[in-house]
């Protein structure tokens, strides 16, 4: 059996429970060493196999997953984060389903999220936004032109922008060419719930300046929109006194 872990944002604390606990059983890891906590694997068994998959090719993952499900053991894929986001899961799935191994799935909490509870934002403030944009710039991997960065920002909504801290400088001019202001307020967060989390409040216009000041170029997230300021919102409805739900009626 195979399960695919999300391994959280980083700190050794916020994998799930659930996940955590499928590292316990495991016989075998195989996790994502350029980006997942190797503190993670203090959770693994003294006997269990560790593959680091960073040094390995999708053919190489696929082996050592058939070895371990033919010797009967229980095999843990642990991704960065969610799996489901920019985790390349679908493709070592495919190869199972070809071989007949079975497989699950242990969400994770993606970095979007580790970061804004690190700026205690909220990305769906009332009457500011109510969409969370997840997406990244075009690098040696393609983006479809219908999800350019401009298209998206027309919108602007929350944005959070994975896999392009090396490209600051020609994101921000993308994103003011596509409708935010150059005011807009930005952050940037480096490693976020990491021990080593770096985190800075700027705008758009002042991005790449705070990237450089810093030495930020990767592994950090960009958050764009009007939500991170928490500023102009409206209060929800949810918990107005003269708002009914299924739950409470309405006071006069």
């Amino acid at each position: 059996m195979v399960y695919f872990v999300g391994a959280g944002t980083g700190a050794v604390d916020l994998i799930t429970v659930r996940g955590m606990r499928l590292l316990e059983q495991a016989d075998v890891i195989i996790y994502a060493g350029s980006l997942v906590n190797p503190e993670l694997l203090t959770y693994a068994r003294e006997s269990c196999e560790i593959h680091n998959s960073a040094k390995l090719t999708l053919e190489e993952v696929i082996e050592i997953i058939e070895t371990a499900q033919r010797e009967g053991k229980l095999t843990v894929r642990l991704h960065t984060g969610e799996p489901s986001v920019y985790g390349a899961v679908r493709e070592q799935m495919d190869e199972l389903d070809k071989l007949k191994i079975p497989y699950e799935s242990c969400p994770g909490v993606s970095a979007c999220f580790g970061a804004a509870a690190s700026l205690n934002l909220e990305y769906t403030l009332p009457g500011v936004s109510q969409s969370l944009i997840i997406t990244r710039m075009e690098g040696r991997t393609e983006v479809p032109k219908k999800e350019s960065i401009e298209s998206f920002a027309a919108h602007q909504a929350s944005m959070a922008i994975y896999l392009s801290a090396g490209m600051i400088e020609e994101l921000s001019k993308r994103l003011i060419e596509g409708g935010y202001e150059k005011t807009t307020p930005a952050a940037l967060v480096y490693k976020a719930t990491w021990p080593e989390e770096e985190a800075y409040i700027c705008t758009i216009e002042t991005l790449y300046e705070t990237s450089s000041a810093h030495g930020i170029t990767s592994t950090a997230l960009i958050l764009v929109g009007d939500a991170i300021a928490h500023q102009h919102y409206q209060k929800s409805r949810l918990y107005a006194s003269d708002f009914s739900t299924g739950f409470r009626e309405a006071k006069e």
